[in-house]
């Protein structure tokens, strides 16, 4: 029926993923900082002591988590569609837990620190759980390039309608200021992104299921488990060695940390800009509504759009025009001032769907890398869930640190007292603190952008695009 449809399968199902993610992670990330701040008044100590476990727990359960998919014998763990399938509730039970407050919070209860370190922790042990499975299939599925832009393109349809969940959420709950009806709309948006990647729980498939984990270790026959525990974690750090070493790795990683960085800072503090640095009747919140939803749905249709310059140009080069792209942005943003209130809505849109867009190509050079690294080192199957794991090792941090040294700075010149736009407050602290956070819009751009392009140059790895398969795909 779904092939009579023109629909691929095997892409449909990977896809469903991507659309049950994208619905609970854009709300999460785009929501959790504006609510503990403004609504749970967590103090800035609490919020930087959940940041900093946070930080800890997001680099580290990653390569955990991907050598556990690669050489685990449970199918749960090594079946990449079982992950997906066993973890899709805890991943949207987890989305719901940040919403819901343990009791009336007063200012710098330390009760909202906990829950905001609890509901961190546990969003993100899921996401890594359920997101590193789709990764590994993602390069697993097919080595063809012309396959994984077929991904690309189902997963940024999905991408795109996972994506308006921001839109409806900040028309119905008008920005979280009608709070019951926020919690009512994150619930429905639960139960359907746990559909949804139920759906690729049962019909998705890698190619290397039914193969051996590359790591799987022979039990010995006297049972001496210590030593069995000593020889996987040999064969864990030999692993993790041969993937470090890799220059290209090394050159992803390096820009990847700037990318994610951006993604956080643009994600966790766009709507705070615009609330202070948009008077509401330039921009009243139904078209603010529209502006962050568009932040958020309008990548997936560059993306979509920019389907034969991928092909044609490979990834390699739209990635590396995107940095150059930030970088004049700010520069005229700069120039121009903070004044011009409807180029700034659109200079903090243009940057959301930039940064995402590129961000959403990346699964590309990984998957590349993994390939590289399967031909060199001749491996049985590929290393993807420990390559993917091991990225973010590195990148996971950037999450943590953005928040954290933007609401520093802000704190510094009075954001905590100053933090509604609608109080009557002294007008040149206020002036003040409005062009901190109009001189981090433009200037965190041109320097992320430019470290990143510096990063991104020698990476090697850019005729993919051109190349046949490198194994014959089922």
């Amino acid at each position: 029926m779904i092939r009579r449809l023109g629909i691929n399968p095997a892409a449909l199902a990977y896809a469903m993923t991507t659309l049950g993610s994208g619905m609970i992670n854009n709300i999460f990330s785009f929501y959790y900082v504006k609510l503990f701040l403004n609504k749970y008044k967590i103090s800035e100590g609490a919020f930087h002591q959940s940041q900093v476990v946070y930080m800890v727990w997001n680099a580290v359960n990653d390569p955990l988590f991907g050598y556990l998919q690669d050489t685990s014998k449970v199918p749960c763990c090594s079946q990449r569609r079982l992950s997906i399938l066993y973890g899709a509730p805890l991943y949207s039970l987890a989305f719901l837990l940040a919403w819901f407050p343990w009791r009336s919070y007063t200012p710098g209860d330390w009760l909202s620190g906990l829950h905001l370190t609890v509901a961190l922790c546990a969003f993100d042990g899921m996401l890594t759980f359920v997101l590193l499975a789709q990764c590994a299939l993602f390069a697993e599925i097919s080595s063809h390039h012309q396959n994984r832009l077929r991904l690309i393109k189902y997963s940024q349809v999905a991408s795109l309608v996972g994506s308006s969940s921001i839109l409806f959420c900040g028309v119905l709950s008008k920005n979280m200021e009608d709070f019951s009806a926020f919690q009512a709309f994150s619930v429905l948006t639960a139960v359907l992104s746990c559909g949804c990647m139920l759906y690729t729980g049962f019909h998705s498939e890698g190619r290397f299921d039914t193969k051996a984990p590359e790591a799987e270790i022979p039990r010995s026959v006297d049972g001496a488990a210590s030593s069995q525990v000593a020889d996987s974690a040999s064969m864990m750090w030999r692993l993790t060695w041969q993937i470090l070493t890799n220059r290209d790795f090394q050159l992803f990683v390096l820009m990847n940390f700037f990318q994610v960085f951006m993604l956080a800072f643009f994600n966790n503090f766009t709507i705070i800009f615009t609330e202070h640095l948009i008077p509401p009747d330039v921009l009243p919140s139904l078209a603010k509504s529209v502006m962050y939803g568009a932040g958020f749905i309008c990548p997936q249709l560059l993306v979509l759009v920019c389907q034969g310059q991928l092909q044609n140009l490979g990834y390699y080069r739209i990635i590396l025009f995107t940095f150059y792209v930030e970088v004049g942005m700010a520069i005229i943003m700069l120039a121009l001032g903070p004044h011009h209130y409807y180029i700034m809505a659109f200079f903090l849109t243009a940057n959301m769907v930039i940064v995402q867009a590129a961000f959403s190509l990346f699964s590309l050079p990984l998957a590349d890398i993994i390939d590289t690294d399967m031909q060199k080192h001749k491996r049985s199957s590929p290393l993807s869930s420990m390559v993917f794991g091991t990225n973010a090792l590195f990148t996971k941090p950037a999450q943590s640190l953005a928040p954290m040294i933007v609401l520093n700075i802000l704190n510094q010149f009075g954001y905590e007292q100053l933090k509604d736009p609608g109080n009557n407050s002294d007008p040149s602290a206020l002036e003040g603190l409005h062009s901190v956070m109009f001189y981090l819009v433009c200037l965190v751009p041109v320097c992320v952008a430019a470290l990143q392009a510096l990063a991104w140059r020698p990476f090697s790895i850019r005729s993919s695009h051109t190349l046949d398969a490198k194994y014959v795909d089922c």
